[in-house]
């Protein structure tokens, strides 16, 4: 069953072209990863996703609706759900406090609603510890794993990750991936933009591959990392 679907997706900026004729399916529960090379229009897919940007040609469904002109708040409650490259916390609220945010004003629910919740949240990411710190005193680790949680409290159907373990040392990587997983185990459809293709590929179950715009491949990782196209994209990154 499909959950998010993209047809023929475009958008320039004057000349420049940053996304061309994107179409691609997400099924339910699928957690597919998205790579390609600076530039390629990786973040530009999720604003589009998200309404961050507009749809200049296609059309974007999701759960079956047509979400192409809906704005960004509308596709947040009704269950798109996203983390930012560079984290973005309320720095002088606390942990809990910028889940209860996140789980009211993404929910469209009384806060009274969401504290339970967001708690149980918390423990999932590893933030309970922390829940009553103010976020702008916390670790790089600590803000990605917040930058999730929040993602979460908006009780999405869709999660779009972006690069969310750049950054990290080899073991930070290591844990924020079990969290990951617990929560794609749970039956959460997940889009996962990544340079660290280790981690990448031991959670995504397909791999689409953009390059100036385009989508080069999808498919199966191992069939995508072997094909000579996908190589001479990489050629030189340190990846």
């Amino acid at each position: 069953m499909t959950i998010l679907s993209l047809n023929n997706v475009s958008k320039s900026f004057g000349a420049l072209k940053v996304s061309q004729n994107i179409t691609f399916d997400l099924a339910k529960g699928e957690a597919l990863g998205v790579i390609g090379p600076n530039g390629a229009g990786k973040s530009t897919l999720f604003n589009l996703v998200t309404g961050n940007l507009s749809v200049d040609e296609g059309q974007i469904s999701f759960e079956g609706k047509d979400i192409t002109k809906i704005p960004p708040m509308a596709r947040c409650i009704g269950g798109i759900g996203r983390t930012f490259q560079i984290p973005q916390p309320f720095e002088q609220l606390t942990v809990f406090e910028n889940l209860i945010v996140s789980g009211t004003y993404g929910n469209n629910v009384p806060e009274r609603d969401v504290s339970v919740e967001c708690a149980n949240i918390l423990v999932e990411t590893g933030l309970i510890d922390r829940a009553n710190d103010v976020a702008g005193k916390l670790s790089l680790l600590e803000r990605k794993r917040l930058e999730l949680a929040r993602a979460l409290a908006t009780r999405p159907n869709v999660l779009l990750l972006d690069e969310i373990a750049g950054g990290l040392t080899e073991g930070e990587c290591h844990a924020l991936i079990a969290t990951i997983k617990k929560i794609h185990a749970t039956g959460m459809s997940i889009i996962w933009i990544e340079h660290v293709l280790h981690a990448l590929t031991s959670v995504a179950q397909r791999l689409l591959v953009l390059d100036f715009g385009k989508v080069i491949g999808i498919g199966d990782p191992d069939a995508i990392m072997a094909s000579k196209d996908v190589r001479e994209i990489y050629l030189g990154l340190d990846v």
